[in-house]
């Protein structure tokens, strides 16, 4: 019976390679969530409508007109007269038109990339609900075990008239309590389990969670992964894109208070041919104060996409530091958190041994279980944390289910 508690208060997690699901099967599924999917749909958008912009929107204009006169004491003609219009972008106006295209296009290509990242992002969350709260069931689930060992050699002892009852009541006073958390953690497991499987229905799950095993920090070194976390972001590049669009068409705004002229050419018949005629036409709006309202406004929209910019710039400068900051602490707390569950666990072996050999008092047993099942929660949660952090740098710094630059 010793043996038995000891192993079960020592247990440990597996020690797997990865706790992470399968990196094909996380493609495929980032590639096909609704959310990327709808980026992908924008990108398009975006290159229809830099073919637009490259084409303009003039086009030829075509017009006539067919009827018949009448003329006191001469009679009645035949008349008709067509013309066939276009406007004519002004120099410069169509280099500006194809580079805010360009523009456009990366902006949208970079926001899907983003918009697959930050699904990633959403997956590595539900993961780790999901194998943090695994493994807390895991290790509650070893602590009703050890205490219904404990709980049958008391009974046993009772009825061999070796321990009281009383101390069997505080025996299974534990065990109720430590089964009300088991049930509760497995709620949480089922709850996360289901979350998981709802948002990523094409993800392949295992009947139960893996169990991550000790974490380790990645061999780039957090100071590296946390560089590329700006260097590599997308965000920033759709926000540069996104400024250059807006300056570009600024300018092409600024550029429209003189607007483009219409060139054509026209031919009449009058008086039932007897009067003929070709020749061309030429158009010019003049502007006023709504061009010039617009190309203001464009200006202004420029000014704040750039502080936009810069914005995104700080943000995402923020998150690295963030990411790099959260996985060394959650890798130190872990490590703290291993060492007190050793610790407790190892008090808990000796006070279940003092216990039975008469040392010690249940009341002492059970409160060094209590503490080893305290320390080895405890272990299990800052395990998992650890872990997410860690995944989060690789995530954001494109190491980890992202696609190669």
């Amino acid at each position: 019976m010793r043996r038995l508690l000891i192993a079960l208060l020592l247990a440990a997690p597996a020690t797997a390679q990865s706790a992470l699901p399968d990196a094909a099967a996380v493609e495929l599924v980032l590639d096909n969530h609704p959310l990327v999917g709808a980026a992908a749909a924008r990108s398009k958008a975006a290159r229809a409508d830099a073919r637009a912009l490259a084409t303009g929107p003039h086009e030829f204009v075509a017009s006539g007109s067919v009827y018949q006169r009448r003329i006191d004491r001469e009679g009645e003609y035949a008349e008709f007269d067509a013309s066939l219009t276009r406007a004519i972008r002004l120099p410069g106006k169509a280099a500006l038109d194809r580079k805010a295209g360009d523009a456009g296009v990366r902006y949208a290509d970079n926001m899907a990339e983003d918009a697959r990242h930050q699904v990633a992002v959403m997956l590595n969350d539900h993961w780790w609900d999901w194998v943090g709260a695994a493994g807390e069931r895991s290790v509650l689930a070893r602590s009703v075990a050890t205490l219904e060992a404990a709980l049958a050699a008391i009974r046993r002892r009772v009825e061999l008239r070796d321990a009281s009852v009383l101390e069997a009541d505080q025996a299974e006073a534990a065990l109720a309590l430590a089964r009300s958390a088991a049930r509760a953690a497995a709620g949480r497991e089922a709850a996360a389990r289901a979350g998981l499987a709802a948002q990523f229905p094409g993800l392949p799950l295992p009947e139960s969670a893996p169990e991550p095993p000790a974490p380790a920090l990645p061999a780039e070194g957090l100071a590296a992964l946390g560089g590329w976390v700006v260097e590599r972001s997308h965000e920033i590049d759709a926000a540069t894109a996104q400024a250059e669009q807006a300056a570009l068409l600024a300018e092409r705004a600024r550029r429209e208070r003189m607007a483009d002229p219409s060139i054509g050419v026209r031919g009449f018949s009058e008086r039932g041919g007897e009067e003929r005629g070709v020749g061309v036409l030429l158009s010019v709006p003049l502007g006023g104060g709504h061009r010039r309202a617009l190309a203001d406004r464009a200006s202004a929209h420029a000014a704040a996409t750039k502080a936009q910019e810069v914005a995104v710039q700080h943000d995402i400068r923020a998150l690295a530091g963030r990411d790099q900051a959260m996985a060394a602490a959650a890798f130190a707390s872990w490590q703290d958190a291993d060492r007190a569950a050793r610790s407790s666990g190892s008090a808990a072996v000796r006070a279940t041994r003092g216990h039975a050999l008469g040392g010690l008092d249940i009341a002492d047993s059970l409160y060094a279980q209590r503490l080893a099942q305290e320390a080895a929660l405890a272990e299990a949660v800052a395990r998992a944390d650890a872990w997410r952090a860690i995944t989060r740098l690789q995530i954001d710094s494109h190491t980890l289910w992202m696609h190669a630059d």
